[in-house]
């Protein structure tokens, strides 16, 4: 004696004839299942094409990579390039002052003149500023204190500047070397 499970509404065991079956057959139509073997296939098909977009996507990955490292190693070997250009027409000034061998000692310190704002404006084109804090607060970040002197003024102030300092778009490379006032003991 076999059970049969009881029938749940909506719910038709396969190879019963109920309304599906019925609607399925009125149309002429037989739905057939696709076999393992073509379910494993269409799968596979559809790996191997997941494998093959993976495999492009990590060597386009590969390829930014390596082209970022050699933009980065361009631009630390090419770093230099704009300030070296700025600095070729100083270097022809002053071998063109050492060249003249007639030069008096006006015409050296005019074309020692013109050479030196030939730099100061390669220095300026090139965000080289120059920091020469005479009068200001003393600021550790951009000077360095050789000494300090007792002065009537203000203390911390910078009362003498021994070496400008300089500062590549904002940031520090050379501290002034300065002197900085500090109170009379009184």
């Amino acid at each position: 004696m076999q059970d049969t499970p009881p029938a749940t509404p909506g719910f038709e065991a396969p190879g019963t004839d109920g309304p599906a079956a019925a609607a399925t057959a009125q149309e002429g139509k037989v739905e057939t299942l696709p076999s393992p073997e073509e379910v494993l296939r269409q799968a596979e098909l559809k790996a191997a094409e997941h494998h093959d977009a993976w495999l492009r996507a990590k060597a386009e990955t590969e390829n930014l990579r390596r082209r970022a490292q050699e933009d980065i190693a361009k631009a630390h070997k090419y770093a230099a390039e704009k300030f070296a250009a700025e600095m070729l027409p100083v270097k022809d000034s002053l071998e063109a002052a050492l060249a003249t061998e007639s030069a008096t000692v006006d015409n050296m310190r005019s074309g020692v003149d013109l050479t030196l704002k030939q730099l100061s404006a390669a220095f300026e084109r090139s965000g080289l500023v120059e920091i020469s804090p005479l009068g200001e607060k003393f600021d550790p970040h951009r000077h360095q204190a050789i000494s300090a002197l007792e002065d009537d003024g203000e203390a911390n102030r910078v009362i003498k500047v021994l070496q400008k300092g300089y500062a590549l778009n904002e940031r520090v490379i050379r501290p002034a070397l300065v002197v900085v006032s500090k109170a009379r003991d009184t």
